[in-house]
């Protein structure tokens, strides 16, 4: 379980796609990218999805994700998002008051109790009072995270 700090940014992609019984149906699919802008975010999409779709699509919608981190599953059956809200537990030293903060997460795993634990296992490396406040599936198809260039002339890759 790895996990990713960036400006993630959620676009839904509209295309004809073919069904499990060969019909053509026109869908719209949500995928989230690591981008500086909406503008970089719309070209990330773009030449992602013409390496899988053949034929034309188009970007319906680009929106900033609120999400602090995603948390990336090395495993191979671990193909579904979850969105997760956790809580952040301090003490304020002045009113020693307890307090709060949420955060929210994206989690890649094969089920809902597998985004909890694999939720623990990242936590679980921190000092940091937590509690698991809500966990959903979401309807993300995939995540494309920034990858560095190998070198000054190469053209950027990314990875999932």
């Amino acid at each position: 379980m790895r996990s990713r700090t960036a400006n993630w940014f959620e676009c839904k992609i509209r295309y004809e796609k073919t069904m499990d019984d060969g019909l053509q149906k026109k869908v719209t699919e949500l995928y989230v990218v690591d981008a500086l802008s909406f503008t970089e975010a719309e070209a990330r999409i773009m030449d992602e999805m013409s390496n899988y779709i053949s034929g034309e699509f188009e970007v319906n919608d680009i929106k900033r994700a609120a999400y602090k981190e995603i948390f990336f599953s090395d495993a191979d059956n671990d193909d579904r998002w979850y969105k997760a809200k956790v809580q952040f537990i301090t003490i304020d030293e002045k009113t020693e008051k307890e307090k709060r903060a949420n955060v929210s997460y994206l989690v890649q795993a094969a089920t809902l109790n597998g985004a909890v634990k694999n939720i623990d296992e990242v936590m679980g490396g921190t000092m940091i009072d937590y509690a698991i406040v809500a966990v959903a599936e979401t309807m993300t198809m995939d995540v494309f995270g920034f990858r560095k260039q190998e070198g000054p002339a190469e053209k950027p890759e990314y990875e999932e």
